[in-house]
């Protein structure tokens, strides 16, 4: 059965009359799955606060699992402040941040599955007062990202109209008032243009509009756009509305290419000079993710009205090749390659203070890389060195000739393994023949013992010069999940301002030999082993300070156990983790090849 999704417009606080007719419609034509509500969630006045407190605060319930876009308005700063800080909110979430029970806020941009839909959305808006309520250059790039990946999405969710909606449509059915563009988004049009949704729902223009479908550029499916008023509006404008969309991941082609009698063509248009003049009034720091700042605001070389090609400072590459008319410029890509700050570079300031990892320092050719040392006594201190006095044998499941495997310390899911060299090797990229063949029959019988199970191995390792002794991690993952590795890994990289290339290989051995191809020992790698044979991985550069718990961190978000992102939160007794150890050699006895 299809799911039964509610939408409303901005709810300006007004949540007593809110889910009052959601409850309504529910007992007429319910039961519904959920409601999403997009524009100003917040009150816009303080007399509404109490109100509004009542269901933060948990005095009222919160009758439907409820999702909103619109983090603005008196007391959100506050509010979303606190959501952020919460333990079960922490790490990567793109399925939303619990407010309260049952109230999720959509933070950023972000896709995520929602009773079997493919949702994509863009918190926030253009313009906003407080560090709340405002889209990001970062939030944006990651849509741009996600448009580029594989499928279709079913509902793509903005507070703002995209501008230049109405147009071709017929002109009898658009609501009077909405030609004014004060509520309407130039962005938010060209990520339509590229999300290609099966439906745009939006807010903010406080009328109800649902436009003609209209055809998407190199898609067979069209689009439907819906704009929805503010909850409790003077007009009695139409602000809830139900909607009952097949699931795109479970409809036929030709079910998904069909075009209804009324479908025009689309409504946007993006022309050189004459979309920009619209985007870029005063030439304001509006540019999209193409084409934003100018050059000759943080570069000595940079000529007047020159502009960088954000798309190419950060992969090396720009779609539009030849055709975009912004610059290429070659030693803005270089300078990101080795770690500058991408706001330094781009912006000539960065915003985020100490928090940022990356360079605050154009680097020069000359620097030089500083040679490694070894200590000779390292075994001696190392956790991980077998012949270490600080081992922690209890932990220890399997013993072979080169590695042995392990129960971390603050496990993330139970049978989450390490594969750990005796020898104190600090990566498990530099082995000997004889090692890596036992290396791989390791990760194949933890194959099997967790397809036993019903699940699949993921393998992760960060190579770097502060990780003294390899550790390859093994987390077991349901198969009905193992789908989603590779995007949630590349969205998660991509939010944190790196790329990771991805290879697919029929055989596991052949990924580990583009590993060990690819790693250059003077600087760094991150690398994810996917059950289908894809390899995920990121060339440190030199100095990048990658996240140690990244791979932890995804994994957590996609299990929906988001406060054992941390190791640290996670420990338990020696008596338990010794019990939790016997508990895995049983299990994995069949499979362990050094049996």
């Amino acid at each position: 059965m299809a799911p039964r999704i509610l939408l409303s417009g901005d709810p300006l606080g007004r949540l007593n009359q809110l889910f009052k007719r959601v409850q309504s419609v529910s007992k007429s034509a319910g039961p519904f799955d959920a409601l999403i509500c997009v524009g100003q969630f917040f009150p816009d006045s303080p007399e509404l606060l109490d109100e509004f407190l009542e269901y933060v605060e948990g005095r009222a319930q919160v009758p439907i699992p409820t999702y909103f876009t619109g983090d603005y308005g008196v007391v959100a700063p506050k509010i979303l402040s606190t959501t952020s800080k919460k333990a079960e909110n922490q790490g990567f979430k793109m399925d939303g941040l619990e407010v309260c029970h049952n109230l999720f806020w959509l933070r950023g941009s972000g896709k995520f599955t929602l009773h079997g839909l493919s949702v994509v959305y863009l918190s926030g808006r253009q313009s906003s007062d407080s560090q709340f309520g405002k889209y990001s250059e970062d939030d944006v790039d990651a849509l741009r990202a996600l448009a580029e990946e594989p499928g279709v999405v079913d509902l793509f969710l903005t507070n703002e109209w995209p501008a230049g909606v109405t147009n071709r449509a017929a002109v009898s059915d658009v609501p009077e008032g909405v030609s004014d563009s004060s509520c309407s988004d130039f962005t938010v049009s060209e990520l339509v243009m590229e999300v290609k949704p099966r439906y745009h729902i939006a807010g903010s223009m406080g009328v109800f509009y649902a436009r003609e479908p209209y055809l998407n550029a190199d898609s067979t499916h069209v689009t439907r756009f819906i704009g929805l008023a503010q909850v409790g509006n003077k007009n009695k404008q139409k602000f809830l509305h139900a909607l009952s969309p097949t699931p795109t991941s479970t409809m036929s082609p030709s079910e998904l290419s069909a075009r209804p009698p009324n479908t025009t063509i689309r409504p946007y248009t993006l022309q050189k000079g004459a979309a920009e003049s619209k985007k870029r009034p005063n030439d304001s720091d509006s540019d999209s993710q193409y084409w934003r700042y100018d050059v000759s605001k943080r570069q000595r070389n940079g000529s007047e009205g020159e502009k960088l090609c954000f798309k190419f400072v950060c992969s090396g590459s720009c779609h539009r090749g030849e055709d975009c008319h912004f610059q290429h410029n070659a030693e803005a890509r270089e300078q990101c390659r080795r770690g500058v700050c991408l706001d330094l570079i781009i912006k000539g300031k960065c915003e985020k203070g100490p928090e940022c990892s990356y360079k605050h320092e154009f680097q020069n050719e000359s620097v030089q890389r500083k040679p490694r040392s070894e200590n000779a006594n390292r075994s001696k201190e190392c956790w991980f060195c077998l012949s270490s006095p600080s081992v922690e044998s209890h932990l220890i499941v399997s013993v072979g000739e080169s590695f042995y495997c392990a129960l971390p310390k603050g496990y993330l899911v139970e049978d989450h393994i390490l594969i750990i060299p005796i020898e104190h090797f600090p990566n498990t990229l530099v082995l000997s023949p004889e090692g890596e063949s036992e290396l791989s029959r390791y990760q194949n019988g933890l194959r099997n013992c967790y397809k036993s199970q019903g699940n699949d191995a993921v393998f992760f390792e960060l190579v770097s010069k502060r990780v003294s002794h390899a550790n390859l991690q093994v987390v077991p993952v349901p198969s009905s999940r193992a789908r989603l590795l590779p995007n949630i890994f590349s969205l998660a990289a991509e939010k944190l301002g790196f790329k990771l290339v991805t290879k697919k290989f029929s055989d596991s051995s052949d990924g580990r030999k583009y590993l060990q191809k690819e790693y250059d020992a003077a600087l760094g790698l991150f690398y994810v082993e996917l059950p289908d044979g894809t390899v995920l991985s990121h060339t440190l550069e030199e100095n990048e300070v990658f996240p140690a718990q990244f791979g932890r961190e995804v994994l957590a978000g996609l299990l929906k156990i988001p406060d054992r992102a941390d190791w640290r939160n996670c420990k338990i007794s020696q008596e338990e983790e010794a019990k939790l150890a016997e508990d895995f050699k049983k299990q994995f006895q069949e499979f362990d090849p050094c049996q």
